[in-house]
């Protein structure tokens, strides 16, 4: 219900900040000092794997050098995630609007519950390999209420598309990362779309 309400508030403003961007544009006599064609952008990012909230700001430098913060949640989850991400971008060859770029960063946030699965195993090599029997009747699926903190380190590879004489950049990364939920790790694969309103 949140994502609805603030994609509601971002459709109603997208026209009223489009006008004012290629306001600035026309009196500013060209475009935005990046190499990317703009300087910062704000929009939505759906995942596979989280979704929710980014926003891309290059540095002043000229270089293609970028952060982005990733505000987002998981498919079926209690809670939140920040991602702050280092990004260096590259253009094209030839395909003006299109860019390459690749970075790293970190991420933290917190979850409401979560699903584990207990028993008392044991395990044998067996001739194909590991094989496990339960000891005795103890297996168990089991969720619980309390509130884990998640933290870990991200990659992220992609190309984006700045659509000419629209404000608009349309994006799609993939961005494996690491975490540590809870005492327990896990590498994690994730692909998204992205569409931000560029300014």
């Amino acid at each position: 219900m949140r994502y609805l309400r603030f994609t509601v508030l971002l459709l109603l403003l997208l026209p009223g900040l489009a006008a004012n961007a290629q306001s600035k544009k026309k009196s500013s006599g060209g475009g935005s000092s990046s190499s990317s064609g703009y300087n910062t952008g704000i929009g939505l990012r759906g995942g596979g794997w989280s979704s929710g909230l980014t926003i891309k700001h290059f540095l002043g430098s000229g270089k293609g050098v970028a952060i982005e913060g990733l505000l987002t949640t998981e498919y079926k989850a209690r809670g939140a995630r920040l991602t702050i991400l280092g990004e260096k971008h590259m253009g094209v060859a030839d395909i003006k609007g299109l860019q390459f770029y690749y970075g790293a960063g970190f991420h933290a946030g917190s979850y409401q519950g979560r699903y584990y699965f207990a028993d008392e195993r044991y395990y044998y090599n067996g001739r194909n390999g590991d094989v496990y029997f339960l000891k005795g009747n103890k297996a168990g699926y089991y969720y619980d209420e309390n509130t884990y903190l998640a933290i870990g380190a991200d990659l992220i590879a992609g190309l984006e598309y700045k659509l000419p004489d629209l404000p608009f950049v349309v994006g799609v990364d993939y961005k494996p990362f690491f975490e540590v939920f809870h005492g327990y790790t896990g590498f994690y694969n994730d692909a998204a779309v992205s569409l931000r309103f560029t300014f």
